[in-house]
């Protein structure tokens, strides 16, 4: 029983050996670059298989989900893309606004001042909800795939334009514009 283990193990060892030899020799050549799009993109199997990164990349497909941005300029902060998300991976925080602030690039109408939208990637499952459900479409999947550090907080992107000073002087101005709603409506 000993020896047939014995002679079974040495067996695969060669096997294994073999095959291992076999690449190396048939990985003299280095394999041509293809767009992932190619119908024989998965056929080809001679030459070095990995990719010399970041000297080379592979081809990005059309349909890929990579690095979320905000057009924060076109964002109503409807919080809809917060509410999508499965992973609670965007944090906003809005500031009603007495009036009308501007309009978006597509012709919606902004009442709302985003305080804070922070997206925090390491969380992101990159699942692309939060695009589909934004009615202004200001939030988009990029290219960009590449974002290594060594520190997690570094992947939590803001988008928000407001400086403390600006959010703190918004909220004052909604606490007075209510405060003078109040007073107008106790007055005969």
């Amino acid at each position: 029983m000993v020896i047939k283990t014995t002679i079974q193990g040495f067996l695969t060892a060669v096997k294994g050996l073999f095959l291992t030899v076999r690449h190396l020799f048939g990985a003299r050549k280095s394999r041509a670059s293809l767009d992932i799009r190619d119908e024989d993109y998965f056929t080809q199997q001679n030459g070095v298989t990995t990719v010399q990164y970041p000297k080379q990349k592979m081809p990005i497909p059309e349909v890929a989900r990579y690095q979320l941005d905000v057009e924060i300029d076109d964002c109503i902060v409807c919080d809809l893309c917060a509410k999508a998300c499965p992973v609670d991976c965007i944090d906003i925080q809005a500031i009603k606004s007495p009036e009308v602030i501007g309009k978006t690039s597509d012709g919606s109408v902004k009442r709302l001042y985003p305080a804070k939208f922070d997206i925090d990637m390491a969380k992101c499952m990159y699942c692309g909800l939060c695009t589909v459900v934004c009615p202004t479409e200001c939030i988009t999947m990029t290219n960009q795939y590449d974002r290594s550090t060594q520190q997690l907080a570094d992947l939590i992107y803001g988008f928000s334009e407001m400086s403390d000073h600006e959010v703190q002087q918004r909220k004052e101005e909604w606490t007075k514009f209510q405060a003078e709603k109040e007073a107008a409506k106790k007055k005969p």
